[in-house]
């Protein structure tokens, strides 16, 4: 039969997340989920492209199109995720959804299409390799081979950690993480997302998510939120306060997560991005993971210069240093204006 692409619609939901979940290429941002909370939490419009065999899906490709004076207008696969790009049950059917995209990005004269694939597509177009790397290794339901598995060095660290009688547990709710999300990402110089997109992704993936928050004498000093995809668990926002970093807390935090995923049924812990040299990428490799090169691509439609959102690029270094001084409130108030255009 004829393959055909299209834009899906909210009818296809269904259709389209037993196809992601069944793909062996796909990721958790893959997810119709992602679309709903992205829509609900910044009305940003989501075309997402479904590729059909006879009514029956053979491939898809997430976009989300981002529009703003400071970072330009762009179409990714997928915003504010770290993976995304079309997948197919062919590399005839990835070429389809590409060309479609590109097409759409004429039609709406966006300055690029970007997609963050974990794997190169091998469609040619210009990348940034090396820039990224993403750190994934296995987990057991077994705590000591977890414990075992970290650095003799960084497993010392979370055994100091676990004897200052830190404890654990899940929330269901925001109250505990994000002032301390919102604390820590100030501190990098960073705008924070609105609470309610955490919100919007907590319940866009009821059993799917949760937030891991530390206490130290019953006071919250760490937390993170997580997605659970097939066997993966995907520790993908966090924070610390003031003492954490004395206490060992969030190590603690992410050992703890192994042994919870663990006996959850996760195999796969993934650490998430990196910048290649930042303090992040040397914190997840001290915890025995190796980084894998990620793979940035872009369809260029006006100019040939890559992109460079990084907070390493020069043109944003005065910008960072104002913001990591905001007072908390006012940092609070402004973020949510900037990085819901940061995709």
């Amino acid at each position: 039969m004829t393959i055909t692409v299209r834009e899906a619609s909210p009818d296809d939901k269904g259709q389209w997340d037993a196809y992601v979940r069944a793909a062996p290429a796909a990721t958790f941002f893959h997810l119709w989920g992602w679309r709903t909370a992205i829509e609900n939490a910044y009305g940003h419009d989501c075309p997402y492209l479904v590729a059909e065999n006879g009514g029956r899906v053979v491939g898809v490709l997430p976009l989300v199109r981002i529009k703003s004076l400071l970072f330009g207008h762009a179409l990714m696969s997928t915003a504010f995720a770290v993976y995304g790009g079309p997948v197919g049950d062919t590399a005839e059917i990835v070429e389809m959804l590409a060309g479609h995209a590109m097409a759409l990005a004429d039609l709406l004269d966006v300055d690029h299409l970007e997609l963050r694939a974990q794997i190169a597509t091998g469609l040619g177009w210009p990348a940034k390799d090396g820039a990224y790397a993403t750190f994934r290794r296995s987990i057991t339901a077994d705590p000591d081979a977890n414990l075992k598995a970290i650095p003799r060095k960084q497993r010392a660290v979370v055994r100091k950690a676990i004897g200052r009688g830190l404890a654990a547990g899940i929330d269901r709710g925001l109250d505990r993480f994000f002032p301390l999300y919102a604390a820590s990402v100030r501190n990098l110089g960073t705008p924070v997302f609105p609470r309610r997109w955490f919100a919007e992704l907590l319940r866009a993936f009821p059993g799917e998510s949760d937030v891991l928050t530390i206490t130290a004498d019953g006071v919250p000093v760490a937390a993170v939120l997580n997605f659970y995809f097939r066997d993966q668990v995907l520790p993908y926002y966090g924070g610390g306060g003031l003492e954490a970093r004395r206490l060992g807390a969030n190590d603690f935090m992410y050992y703890d997560l192994m042994c919870r995923a663990g006996a959850r049924g996760c195999t796969m812990f993934d650490f998430g991005r990196s910048k290649v040299g930042s303090g992040a990428f040397a914190f997840k490799r001290n915890f025995g993971f190796e980084p894998e090169p990620l793979h940035y691509e872009y369809y260029l439609w006006r100019g040939d210069r890559l992109p460079d959102a990084s907070p390493n690029n020069p043109k944003y270094r005065l910008m960072i240093a104002v913001w990591s001084r905001l007072p908390l409130a006012v940092a609070n108030r402004l973020g949510p204006l900037v990085s819901r255009y940061l995709g």
